[in-house]
């Protein structure tokens, strides 16, 4: 029998037993452990579809987290394709969850890379994702480049993969730059491509056929895309495809060409309550809210009031529960429009509000969001807005509602110029004409649906508005008779009737009020086309505006910097373009305006051959100007990347003269106090362009921007430069006051008392 050990030997064989096993760490350390820490704990590719995984559940910042894991691994395992395709699947988890920046700069890192390697099937990728962003975010000369390089790719090395993506894309891109019909070409290729791609590239091609009014030719594509959609098997990927063809289903007219879908609207309904069903049981909220609030707009669409609004109420609570608001604002919107129609207008005014709140907190470009919610500005944001300002400015309307209504028309206004940037780029705050200028009045013209609204605000006095009955069609051919009429060719006959008509729509219902409160200046925040309306020019019978009162045109109060034009601080820069090129004609005024403003004021000159991109930003870091003068070619746009200047050796657009000008706030003393534009001017069949000028001066950091809505003689324009600026160096002239002074000086001129001489001159921001 054995004895039990004592607690002496217990010890003993404890300690023999450490040292054993310290003595096998010794000896065996230096093989078998530094193996054991390199051991992955997961396989690269077991990373990647992790992280896949976490994507099709909508958790983006858990596919990212894999993705870069996977990363690391391919690179300790030297695989440096692995870790560009998955540094591309980063980048689109960075897109799904709205980082359109920092996808933007890692793609571009991904790039370089390629330049000496002869064309692959991952360069290809890189070239397609990154053209895509470029896309969005709305760079479209390089987008077009790199999605163009992915499809040669594709086709050199016979990828029929990478050729449909690119097809895609391309579409995508054509659609973007409103040439549908090219779009349809390369949708219906990429159509005819690999199984894996053809769904989504005909449906695209069926949105499309709408857009071109094809109704038959949609209607046509009809039972194949269903049947298709009908048998997807349950997916992340099928419940978003299921939603798009609701949407686009619902999107036939009543009556197409006499052929609408006779059942869209129950097909469209059956399909998203499978989506909902199948985002629920697949976990994903954010498509089961999606799906539901568009169920919801289908009943609204079918006035079953009732039901839509139970519907959207549900949408907008899942949606408030994942705390994205780019999911929140849109059945915020659907519930006010609900409300609305069923004659409820102080809840409707409610869930408006709580839409634009949301709007403005986003804080980001419409494309920072996800691919799934992504809308366009005009059909899907702007509206929100308008709507709300109808419901504000009804004929009883008190003073908060009044105010409400004319800080919503601000936020638009702020909201459009950044969709114009396509980044959330403009910092605001809330500020009142009477803090201002004592003797300016503020008028808010707001076009709606059915009327012509205009906010008045004077110094010291209570917000007013009045309301004219007219369609917003009538006042666009309104806008556009006049800026016809105002052609250099036309007699009095034609423009004075013209410029009295929208003297009577937007200032006569006003101006008894401006006469009794003795106002000076009329400082003009337009929406739309009125933009691009030369309001000196409207004619009240006897008189043009400009006889009447100093005019400046701001895009939003918010944005002023109150500071008066001190003319002995000035440091001037005037560059230009005297001589003409193989594409623009000689502006041979520019030599005159120049040596003018060398004149009046010592200048630093840019001339013809020393007017480059390069020597412009060499000048300016040099020195910094508060007074900028480029008399040259150049356009304004709805669209940031037609807006531009022209250069020497090229053009610059509103971002390369953010870049080159913009190294100051408005608020910094020695910003740019004042820039010219004397030979710009607005792109022709864009009702809109006279947005670019405010980007433009916006981008530029300029308080103050003088430009011209149409390119003037050149003659006329030495004239009204020569007044301007003598004017201007008066002293205690205020900016607003120098315009005025040289376009009265001209009406009193035989030669150019036409407006088509002294009306486009646009002063932009501080009137002071």
């Amino acid at each position: 029998m054995l004895r039990p050990l004592s607690r002496m030997w217990i010890k003993r064989l404890h300690r023999w037993l450490w040292w054993v096993f310290l003595g096998l760490i010794l000896a065996l350390g230096t093989t078998w452990l530094p193996a054991i820490a390199q051991l992955p704990h997961r396989s690269p590719s077991a990373l990647m579809v992790q992280g896949q995984q976490e994507f099709d559940r909508g958790n983006f910042a858990a596919a990212l987290e894999h993705w870069q894991q996977a990363t690391q691994a391919y690179q300790q395992a030297r695989d440096a394709d692995g870790a560009v395709r998955s540094q591309l699947q980063q980048a689109q988890a960075l897109l799904s969850a709205g980082f359109y920046q920092r996808a933007k700069e890692m793609l571009a890192a991904l790039l370089p890379p390629f330049a000496a390697s002869p064309p692959s099937e991952v360069q290809g990728n890189v070239q397609l994702q990154y053209g895509n962003v470029l896309r969005l975010t709305g760079d479209h000369v390089a987008a077009d480049r790199l999605l163009q390089a992915s499809l040669a790719i594709g086709n050199q090395l016979q990828l029929p993969g990478l050729q449909q993506s690119s097809q895609f894309h391309l579409g995508n891109l054509r659609l973007d730059q409103q040439r549908p019909a090219e779009a349809l070409t390369y949708f219906q290729q990429a159509a005819s491509g690999s199984a894996s791609g053809q769904l989504a590239a005909q449906l695209r091609q069926l949105q499309t056929l709408q857009r071109l009014q094809r109704w038959s030719d949609a209607i046509a594509l009809l039972p194949a895309l269903t049947a298709q959609v009908t048998a997807l098997p349950a997916s992340v990927r099928a419940v978003y495809t299921r939603m798009e063809f609701a949407a686009l289903l619902v999107a036939f007219p009543p009556a197409a060409q006499g052929a609408a879908p006779p059942d869209r609207f129950r097909q469209a309904a059956q399909l998203l309550a499978i989506a909902q069903q199948q985002a629920h049981q697949l976990g994903h909220p954010r498509a089961e809210a999606t799906a539901i609030g568009q169920l919801g707009g289908i009943y609204e669409q079918t006035g079953q009031w009732a039901t839509a609004q139970q519907l959207t109420q549900t949408a907008l609570q899942l949606a408030r529960q994942l705390a994205s608001p780019e999911l929140v604002y849109p059945w915020e919107w659907q519930l006010g429009r609900i409300l609305k129609a069923a004659q409820q207008p102080t809840a409707a005014i409610a869930h408006y509000t709580a839409a634009v709140n949301v709007l403005r907190s986003l804080r980001q470009d419409l494309t920072g969001l996800a691919p799934d919610v992504q809308f366009s500005f005009r059909d899907q944001v702007e509206p929100v807005y308008r709507e709300l300002v109808d419901l504000l400015l009804q004929p009883n309307a008190d003073q908060a509602q009044l105010k409400q209504a004319r800080q919503v028309v601000e936020s638009l206004q702020l909201a459009e110029l950044n969709n114009f940037f396509r980044a959330a780029c403009l910092e605001a705050a809330p500020r009142q004409v009477d803090d201002i200028d004592p003797t300016a009045a503020t008028i808010y013209p707001v076009m709606l649906r059915d009327r012509l609204e205009v906010i008045l605000a004077i110094p010291g006095q209570p917000l007013r508005h009045v309301a004219t009955a007219l369609p917003e069609a009538q006042l666009e051919a309104g806008i556009q008779r006049l800026r016809i009429a105002l052609r250099r060719t036309a007699f009095p006959q034609e423009y004075l009737p013209a410029a009295q008509q929208l003297y009577d729509w937007l200032i006569r219902p006003i101006a008894p009020a401006l006469q009794q409160q003795q106002v000076k200046t009329l400082v003009f925040v337009p929406d739309g086309a009125l933009r691009s309306v030369p309001m000196a020019a409207l004619y009240d019978g006897q008189q043009y505006l400009v006889q009447q009162y100093q005019i400046a045109i701001t895009p939003s109060l918010q944005l002023f910097s109150p500071r008066p034009f001190q003319v002995e601080r000035m440091r001037s820069l005037a560059a230009g373009l005297s001589e003409g090129s193989a594409t623009t004609v000689p502006l041979p005024g520019v030599k005159q305006e120049i040596e003018l403003l060398r004149q009046k004021l010592p200048a630093q000159v840019l001339l013809n051959q020393t007017f480059t991109t390069q020597a412009l930003k060499q000048t300016v870091t040099a020195t910094p100007f508060t007074l900028v003068h480029l008399a040259t070619h150049g356009q304004f746009s709805s669209v940031a990347g037609k807006t531009y200047i022209q250069t020497w050796d090229g053009r610059l657009t509103v971002n390369d003269l953010q870049e080159i000008l913009n190294r100051r706030s408005i608020n910094d003393p020695a910003a740019l106090e004042l820039l010219v534009l004397s030979a710009c001017q607005t792109a022709e069949g864009d009702n809109r362009a006279a947005l670019g000028m405010a980007g433009l001066a916006l981008r530029a950091g300029a308080r103050s921007t003088l430009a011209t809505l149409w390119a003037v003689n050149d003659a006329s324009t030495v004239e009204f430069i020569t007044d301007f600026y003598q004017a201007l160096w008066q002293p205690h002239t205020a900016k607003a006051a120098a315009v005025r002074v040289a376009q009265l000086n001209m009406l009193r001129s035989p030669q150019f008392k036409h407006p088509y001489f002294w009306a486009p001159f646009i002063l932009v921001g501080n009137w002071l």
